[in-house]
């Protein structure tokens, strides 16, 4: 039987790999891989194995390792889809996946596989997405190739690599010359920002979507959504291999004590914690408080045979999982929170205890306290871990430019993610956030502990093989509860008192350094260093109606009063804020004025100084010195207005004095008239 075409351009591709070890569509690359490819929905959308007509692996001298997977296809115009903005067109306008252009085009299958492996194996964070085709015209044989790179790193955003006329790129020879180019085209600063946005964009779209379904159409109460979907996502995830996701199929919608959704999810969730091989206290704890809303409420009783479980579950599982399964780099449950509970009415001093720190200022802060691969930072007051994540990603960015060696490399991960990380968190349901948000993050939750992190919490490791020693912080991040006292400096004097050297970098009510804050302002300069205070823009815009400051410590020197003090006023830092409620990321916080520029210029001011000035006039930048009496770490403190008169000040001056005259006499002469006539 004579080979159709698109069976004879692969028989070519193959040819075209000489003595390169691959794989057919029927032969297994390996397990981990073959797993990923089942999990996934196939390339229809429905269930079964995905099937790539090649596999192999690029390895180089370096030992990386990075799977490639190559789709063909037989006709003309079936090589690529690209949308109007040039990009991989696999996702409708409703960000659900588009099979139909999946299925249709060489490269958008291929770039389908990528995303499986990554998003269903801990080994593979990067692949090779190759699209081949072949058609005959004018009686010769067109071959068509397009390669693009697949990386978690880059938001799972498929970047360009360039066409090819022939396959010989992924010979032996020529593999490490590929990888080079690879590693040319990452996502830009700008780039990734941007698709950060879009991310976090689509994310709270979807939550403030979920959020109005929960309200008007459930009535689920504002005090179960946070454990609601938190729970929900932790059954949605499964363990690849070993805990099968929950699927909405499962949800039966049975009114039996043991066999009711409730129950259902929970026996998931606990699955997957065991899995995650969290302590047994800890995986306890949150089963014993998820059990409040997925089976001491009614939610799990069926109306019309589905439960209201089910009806939440259907969403997360369609709308909410698969963004946020290629944006793990983003504080996701940070942003559940402040969605689910923005209209909730509550007392200004709980507010503020409760909203959480938005992530471009996570990043500043994590960025001034010089974050690296070999930091250990804690966080007294850690909310969804925030701060952990962004220093997480300074970090692993800093050891994969610095260690050259990958076995090397994936054990200093490793140690980031378990021991290098802590935080600390009183309230039971954000602590839920923060364990998720680190288990999506890869640590299993190793160091978040849920303790009250003045009175219970020793400075020590609670968890592994450490349990019992001291955490040697050298890397401290709070944003904390301003109704504590000194505005939250508790926290702070607490912290630093246990650390030896470092930075701290502190978000905090800005009046609590200009006496708010005593005596605990006052006791920290003893043993630190003051090295900066910027005055915020309005980031808690809308949610908590408060003044911010940065404050910056050197940890473990105190205080020369000869020390210059870098005061920064980041009133205006690029961004035009807005509250609407049921508006999307993208109205309600808009790049306006070099945003991203003048966060990086903060970070360089406060680092090396003056001379880094651009967006920032020499009105914003003061060098000055401070007392010991900790009650003058404020912009306004320093700041020297000028009240000199200039010739513009006087000549407004005469103006208003000669309109003044002028209405005066027009005045008295209308009176004037007014008696003459009487």
């Amino acid at each position: 039987m004579a080979k159709s075409i698109e069976e004879q351009i692969e028989d070519w591709g193959k040819k075209q790999l000489g003595k390169t070890k691959y794989f057919t569509k029927t032969e297994s690359i390996n397990s981990e891989i073959e797993t990923a490819l089942k999990i996934a929905p196939s390339k229809s959308g429905g269930a079964g194995t995905n099937y790539p007509d090649i596999k192999l692996f690029i390895e180089t001298k370096s030992l990386r390792k990075i799977p490639v997977m190559i789709e063909v296809k037989g006709t003309k115009g079936s090589l690529i889809k690209l949308n109007s903005d040039g990009e991989i067109d696999n996702k409708k306008k409703d960000g659900t996946p588009n099979y139909t252009n999946i299925n249709k085009y060489a490269v958008n299958g291929a770039v389908h596989y990528a995303n499986a492996i990554i998003e269903h194996t801990n080994s593979y964070k990067e692949v090779v997405a190759i699209g081949l085709n072949g058609y005959d015209e004018a009686g010769s044989r067109i071959y068509e190739i397009d390669a693009y790179y697949v990386s978690l790193e880059n938001y799972c955003i498929p970047k360009r690599i360039k066409a090819y006329s022939d396959l010989s790129f992924l010979l032996n020879k020529n593999q490490e010359k590929f990888v080079e180019e690879i590693d040319k085209i990452g996502l830009t600063e700008e780039e990734l920002e941007a698709k950060a946005k879009e991310f976090e964009n689509e994310i709270e779209i979807k939550l403030k979507k979920l959020n109005q379904v929960m309200q008007d159409d459930l009535k689920i109460s504002v005090g179960s959504r946070v454990e609601l979907v938190t729970g929900m996502i932790m059954a949605s995830l499964g363990v690849d291999g070993i805990v099968a996701p929950l699927e909405i199929t499962d949800l039966k919608g049975e009114g039996s004590n043991k066999s009711n959704d409730g129950t259902i999810i929970i026996n998931k969730i606990d699955s997957f914690l065991e899995k995650r091989n969290l302590p047994q206290e800890k995986k306890e704890m949150i089963i014993n408080d998820l059990s409040r809303v997925f089976i001491y409420s009614d939610l799990w009783k069926p109306e019309n045979g589905e439960s209201k479980l089910k009806t939440v579950y259907t969403s997360v599982k369609n709308d909410i999982m698969p963004i946020f399964t290629s944006a793990r780099h983003l504080d996701f449950t940070g942003r559940l929170f402040n969605v689910l509970n923005a209209w909730v009415d509550i007392p200004d001093s709980d507010k503020n205890d409760v909203v959480l720190t938005p992530r471009y200022v996570t990043e500043l802060m994590a960025k001034l306290a010089q974050v690296n691969k070999d930091s250990y930072v804690w966080d007294y007051a850690v909310g969804s871990a925030g701060f952990l994540i962004s220093s997480m990603k300074l970090m692993i960015k800093d050891a994969q430019e610095r260690i050259k060696s990958p076995k090397e490399l994936d054990e200093k991960i490793v140690k980031i993610k378990c021991e290098q990380l802590l935080g600390i968190e009183k309230r039971s349901d954000i602590y839920l956030l923060a364990v998720l948000n680190m288990i999506l993050m890869g640590d299993g939750s190793s160091n978040i502990i849920h303790k009250d992190s003045l009175t219970e919490y020793s400075g020590n490791y609670e968890q592994g093989s450490l349990n019992g020693t001291k955490y040697p912080a050298n890397v401290f991040l709070l944003n904390p509860p301003y109704s504590a006292q000194g505005k939250g400096f508790i926290f702070v004097e607490k912290a630093l008192k246990r650390m030896n050297n470092g930075r701290a970098v502190i978000l905090i009510q800005e009046n609590a350094g200009e006496g708010n804050g005593l005596p605990y302002t006052k006791n920290i300069l003893e043993n630190n260093t003051l090295l900066a205070s910027i005055h915020m823009a309005d980031i808690f815009h809308g949610k908590a109606g408060v003044q911010t400051a940065i404050y910056v410590f050197n940890v473990g020197v105190p205080h020369d009063t000869r020390q210059l003090v870098k005061f920064i006023d980041f009133s205006n830092d690029g961004y035009t804020r807005q509250n609407k409620k049921k508006s999307s990321q993208d109205v309600n916080l808009r790049n306006t004025d070099h945003a991203i520029e003048r966060y990086n210029e903060v970070v360089n001011l406060v680092l090396y100084g003056k001379s880094y000035l651009k967006y920032f006039s020499e009105n914003e930048y003061i060098e000055d010195t401070i007392s010991l009496d900790g009650n003058d770490w404020t912009f306004k403190k320093h700041q020297v207005i000028d009240l000199t008169p200039t010739e513009d000040d006087f000549k407004t001056t005469i103006k208003e004095y000669l309109g003044w005259k002028v209405a005066d006499i027009i005045q008295k002469g209308v009176q004037d008239e007014n008696i003459q006539t009487l």
